[in-house]
């Protein structure tokens, strides 16, 4: 599974942000035709995106596109993207399964002969795509993620939008638990405000705890802020080792049950323990865990 703890917008009609995105150190760019291109210069961003994706290294960092919707220029943008060979489109305002498996036909019709697979990251931002959040994740295999745009959903609301997020405690569950159901990611809203990053922090802080897997970010400052949050810290690491430690000593003295200071150690323990060692080995924090 791709590690999507910042997913970083970069304005698909800007030439020098499209050129400079793989040096904010996020683990994904979202290269993005939608919300961040006026109607009138559609065309022209679609050019330069697919230049981008054919031209430009962007490290480490996996290659997003949001296309704009099926009902505008979504088409037109498939066509152009996707023999470009992105990691993955992010599809907007994604609202039932039928969505995704018409998205689904556009792709495999673009793809060329031995092109790997583009995934698909389902954006949910109305609430009849809250709603058929489930069916959404489970509509296709290329399906790898839900991400919550948290603006669209609270303004088909009505409800206003605050910084404490009151407003989206309910639909981050949701959001959480379609998919975690259906085995794939999920992606939190953008903290909006990127001149407040103490506000950022306690945001980042309330989406892991609500189980997301990472974060959309709308400005390269916000990247550093939401790895401190994702990225599992010294003692978190040295809990898991002892964690994993003891299941090896009751296995190795025939025991069916372990424990930890005082504390049983049962499967979600260990599973929890698994994922902090292969976060930790993944981003190479330390590599002498076995």
């Amino acid at each position: 599974m791709e590690l999507r703890r910042s997913m970083l917008f970069i304005p698909g009609n800007s030439p020098g942000m499209l050129q400079n995105g793989g040096v904010f150190g996020a683990d994904a760019v979202i290269l993005d035709l939608e919300d961040a291109v006026a109607p009138n210069e559609k065309d022209a961003a679609r050019i330069l995106v697919a230049h981008a994706l054919n031209n430009v290294d962007y490290g480490a960092s996996e290659k997003v596109v949001r296309i704009n919707p099926l009902d505008t220029f979504g088409h037109e943008d498939i066509k152009a993207i996707v023999p470009c060979e992105p990691g993955a489109l992010m599809v907007p305002k994604v609202q039932t399964a039928e969505d995704i498996k018409k998205v689904v036909e556009l792709v495999a019709a673009a793809e060329r002969t031995g092109q790997k697979a583009v995934k698909i990251v389902a954006l949910l931002e109305t609430p009849q795509g809250i709603h058929e959040a489930y069916n959404i994740a489970k509509a296709d295999q290329r399906v790898v993620a839900l991400a919550l745009g948290a603006e669209d959903y609270t303004a088909a609301l009505g409800a206003k939008r605050t910084k404490e997020g009151t407003e989206i405690f309910t639909v981050r569950s949701m959001i959480v638990n379609a998919a975690s159901a259906a085995g794939i990611q999920s992606i939190d809203t953008p903290f909006t405000d990127a001149n407040d990053e103490e506000g950022l922090l306690q945001d980042t802080i309330v989406a892991k705890q609500f189980g997301f897997k990472g974060k959309m970010a709308i400005n390269p400052r916000q990247v550093d802020v939401i790895h401190g949050v994702y990225n599992p810290s010294d003692t978190d690491i040295e809990w898991a080792q002892q964690v994993i430690e003891a299941l090896r000593k009751a296995e190795a003295e025939g025991s069916g049950v372990a424990s930890l200071n005082g504390k049983m150690v049962d499967a979600p323990i260990v599973s929890r323990a698994h994922n902090i060692i292969f976060l930790a080995q993944l981003l190479g924090l330390r590599k002498e865990i076995e």
